[in-house]
């Protein structure tokens, strides 16, 4: 059976990769303690699960529009509003099943055929394959641990050329935690002046995991405003990952179609979520910064214990939920059965030996590091730990 030549242009996310083999495992009885996956491990608040309660016995279960529904998108311009003191209506909100939808949706949107998309690494795994898929350039602009993870202007204006259509980031930043100041983002917005063709992509999913104090949006610099594409979401936030509700904030050309394209994909994302996610948006917060205090709890524990692993060179995150080790000390030793050469053998050693599940750094465009999450118990971090540092005290 010959399939599309569309399936050969991109890869399996690694970090679905790592959690499929460590349920694998966990199948077969092997106590495997997942520090894989970017996924919170709190329920969902109860207002708003009372609120997707009520409106299932509200009968809201037909079709929603493609945008979603008014009172949502009104809502996304509350909170946008409320936390960001940015300006936005209803027509510039389209609501996907997820962010990564909506990241889809911009990327699909705004890039042809060979055009560039500029992306500091390390990234998401799955921004490079979107750019993929729609027949894209990525171009990486190298930062690293002495940079705190950020690229510098001069760099971001050096990998700009006049196929540079979309320049795409994350703050907080999955997989390696760094968080951009305002001082930082109007330098870079210093450069964006000078090529006004280029659209911003601003994906901010992990603003309320903030380890530094106030999240900063690149949207926030009026002349940019309108070339800039908001990305959020409540999965990280709001503890709402199986819900799948997404958003962008953007100008109405790029809304449209954005709208236009998830029209043919999926229409709008689930009724009932969408009436949990007003209940979200608007009501009681205080859930989300109790979990974001137990993230800080956590983060200074794993770095604790991060720092007490002989090689390891780590940054500090600033935001979201993991900490990306330079892992590379152990590239070339071995147990006397296995040698590490590479990322991938490290996660996988720890997977097989250590039982614990992390992923490789090679996925977000940095192979010298590994991605190993904190959000999981603080009995599981230290358990984790634990194991990683017997399995590597193995390697000579």
């Amino acid at each position: 059976m010959q399939l599309s030549s569309l399936l050969d242009r991109f890869a399996e996310p690694e970090t679905l990769k790592m959690a499929k083999l460590g349920r694998e495992l966990r199948a077969k009885g092997v106590d495997v303690i997942d520090l894989s996956l970017g996924e919170p491990d709190f329920d969902t608040p109860q207002h708003i699960k009372d609120a997707a309660i009520k409106a299932i016995n509200d009968n809201w279960s037909h079709y929603t529009p493609v945008s979603g529904f008014l009172d949502l998108r009104e809502a996304v311009c509350t909170k946008l509003k409320r936390d960001n003191n940015l300006d936005y209506t209803p027509e510039n909100i389209v609501t996907s099943t997820g962010a990564k939808q909506s990241l889809a949706n911009a990327i699909l949107a705004l890039v042809d055929e060979g055009e560039e998309v500029i992306i500091p690494t390390p990234y998401w795994v799955t921004y490079s394959e979107l750019v993929k898929i729609a027949r894209g350039k990525v171009v990486e602009i190298r930062t690293s641990v002495e940079n705190s993870f950020k690229p510098t202007p001069q760099q971001v204006e050096a990998a700009i050329t006049p196929k540079s259509k979309v320049f795409m980031f994350s703050s907080p930043c999955n997989p390696s935690g760094a968080v951009y100041s305002k001082a930082e983002l109007e330098a870079l917005a210093v450069v964006f002046r000078k090529h006004p063709n280029i659209i911003i992509l601003a994906d901010e999913i992990y603003e309320y995991i903030n380890f530094v104090g106030k999240h900063e949006s690149i949207a926030q610099f009026a002349d940019l405003k309108d070339r800039v594409v908001l990305i959020n979401g409540l999965s990280k936030g709001f503890a709402m990952t199986g819900w799948r509700l997404g958003y962008i904030a953007a100008n109405t050309t790029i809304a449209k179609a954005c709208e236009k394209l998830q029209g043919q994909f999926t229409s709008g994302a689930s009724s009932i979520t969408q009436k949990a996610a007003v209940a979200a948006l608007t009501g009681d917060l205080r859930p989300s910064k109790e979990m974001a205090a137990e993230f800080t709890r956590r983060r200074e524990k794993t770095l604790a214990l991060v720092k007490a692993i002989p090689g390891f060179t780590c940054f500090e995150p600033e935001g979201a939920f993991y900490v990306f080790p330079d892992v590379s000390y152990y590239y070339g030793k071995s147990n006397g059965t296995e040698t590490i050469k590479n990322a991938a053998d490290f996660s996988m050693y720890l997977l097989n030996t250590a039982h614990v599940s992390s992923v490789m750094g090679d996925a977000f465009g940095e192979p010298k590091c590994v991605r190993f999450s904190f959000a999981n118990s603080m009995t599981n971090i230290e358990r984790a730990w634990a194991r990683i540092a017997e399995a590597l005290a193995l390697l000579k």
